[in-house]
């Protein structure tokens, strides 16, 4: 088990707690708060259901053994977010990884989709996994989880110029995606 002693209160989220099992149960309660916008997070930069789960689950299990380490637990969100998108970042650059397919959207589809938006959401979908996994993050950051360029660039570790650029490039490729698909005719 890990030893959670450096960690002795939760200021930020009117959590006070003391000893290994209060502890826990303060970890417990910070990460219930925080992981189903993690999941979107992840879903969001991994473009598939089922990745996303896997990558949320794996930074679960890795923020628990790393909670000793988190000095400021007001933090943990931004800690937590840190280690999905390191996460999801990993998974994005192996290159023998095992791909797996969502069926869901296929089977809303099939049974009549009452957004009517499936098409456009599949061709913004690949147009997004065609992205390099930096440019991914970025834009996954910015208009999923709606974090300021400067947020960014500190979840990252990067310099805010740098994620500008990266934007820039990222959103004109997903035009260009887009672009190239209505000129083929996909539906949209």
């Amino acid at each position: 088990m890990t030893d959670l002693s450096g960690v002795d209160e939760v200021v930020g989220d009117g959590i006070a707690e003391s000893g290994a099992a209060s502890r826990q149960a303060a970890f417990r309660q910070l990460a219930d708060r925080h992981l189903e916008a993690s999941y979107r997070l992840a879903c969001a930069i991994l473009g598939n259901a089922a990745e996303a789960q896997d990558a949320t689950h794996d930074a679960f299990v890795q923020a628990w053994r790393r909670w000793s380490t988190l000095r400021d637990p007001a933090r943990f969100e931004h800690w937590f977010d840190r280690i999905v998108v390191n996460t999801c970042r990993n998974r994005l650059k192996r290159e023998s990884r095992w791909r797996t397919q969502d069926l869901s959207d296929d089977l809303a589809v099939a049974n009549g989709d009452p957004i009517g938006q499936a098409l456009d959401r599949d061709v913004l979908r690949a147009a997004i996994a065609n992205l390099s996994p930096d440019h991914q993050l970025v834009v996954a950051l910015r208009f999923y989880r709606d974090l300021t360029i400067d947020e960014i660039a500190r979840q990252l570790g990067i310099r805010p110029g740098t994620v500008n650029s990266r934007l820039h490039y990222a959103i004109k490729r997903l035009h260009a995606t887009v672009d190239d698909a209505d000129a083929k005719g996909t539906p949209r």
